[in-house]
């Protein structure tokens, strides 16, 4: 018979055992404990970074954990999505992706270092907005339809103005050409404050830019706005028709920002977010801090999220293809 310290040994083998089995509860069960991370992909002070800024207090109330903003910008927001790509799956580093993570950098890019879709869990579509198409005061045009008719009566002499080659107003601009049959110059900048510098100054003549980035400009006077490029009509520019309306049925450029969390991040933990990301949408001065900026609150499941991937990255192969746009990392 096997003696009193071989029997204690395999007693203390087996309830080491037992402990590796019934130890620690998993991560997820006490999510979330300690600070969140959502990076922002683009640099401080533009549409991305905004949104992030207004709804990440009421993030952090509803979770009562700390949310802080972490930006990370470059290459159209790749270089971000790529460092969220390869964080640990635990949900304590988060993504605020756009269409241009999420859509056209697949499309543009000759190699991102990232799937869209396989490398990210999507869990909540936080925002929507317009482009709207803004130009130089002088311009012989008032509205988008007078821009199309300018432009026919003199071809190559315009110049349109983006926020780099690839990004999404610079598509914007070759789909209005192409639906359009206008040929104009595309004249890429770093950024929607260097393009709007130019444009005030009259070096371009009008260029697409996001709602909230051209709106005290508008206001003030400095730039035309000449039509709004989603399906309806802004809330902050009601008077002004949208593209789709008055110059170009189906023309539509909407921005949007999601949250997403590397993939493999348990469902609990999405589901978690995606429920708190609801709430802290709903908190009282978020919706009416976003609709101030010509922006409004989304929301809903991780598969709405899911389906602007799918839409965004499809949308823009053709048009990508057609113009030959290409960026080399």
């Amino acid at each position: 018979m096997p003696n009193r310290s071989s029997r204690l040994a395999r007693l203390a083998c087996a309830l080491a055992m037992f402990g590796l089995l019934a130890g620690p509860a998993p991560a997820a069960d006490n999510y979330p404990a300690q600070t969140i991370k959502i990076v922002v992909p683009f640099v401080a002070g533009g549409g991305v970074d905004v949104v992030a800024r207004i709804v990440a207090p009421r993030l952090s109330e509803v979770l009562g954990q700390t949310v802080v903003i972490e930006n990370r910008g470059g290459a159209g927001g790749a270089l971000g999505a790529t460092a969220v790509a390869q964080s640990p799956p635990d949900g304590y580093t988060l993504l605020l992706g756009t269409g241009s993570t999420h859509g056209t950098n697949s499309s543009v890019y000759a190699r991102i270092p990232y799937d869209p879709v396989r490398d990210f869990e999507p869990i909540a579509l936080l925002s929507t907005s317009p482009l709207v198409l803004v130009a130089y005061p002088a311009v012989a045009a008032k509205s988008a339809s007078e821009l199309i008719a300018l432009a026919k009566a003199k071809p190559g002499e315009l110049h349109f103005g983006s926020y780099g080659t690839g990004s999404i107003n610079h598509l914007a601009g070759e789909l209005f050409n192409g639906m359009a049959g206008i040929q104009t110059n595309h004249v890429p900048y770093r950024g929607s404050a260097p393009m709007l510098t130019d444009l005030i100054a009259g070096r371009i003549q009008y260029a697409f830019d996001g709602v909230s980035t051209s709106l005290g400009y508008v206001q003030a006077g400095t730039v035309r706005l000449l039509g709004v490029a989603g399906t309806t009509r802004s809330p902050i520019h009601p008077d002004s028709p949208t593209i789709n309306e008055s110059a170009l049925p189906g023309f539509d450029t909407t921005v949007w920002f999601g949250l997403f969390a590397p993939a493999g991040t348990p469902k609990t933990i999405v589901d978690l977010l995606n429920a708190k990301a609801n709430a802290a949408l709903k908190a009282p001065g978020v919706k009416e801090s976003l609709n101030k900026l010509g922006i409004e609150a989304a929301g809903g499941g991780p598969q709405i999220l899911a389906g602007r991937v799918k839409n965004e990255m499809q949308k823009w192969i053709a048009i990508v293809r057609d113009k030959n746009i290409r960026v080399e990392p």
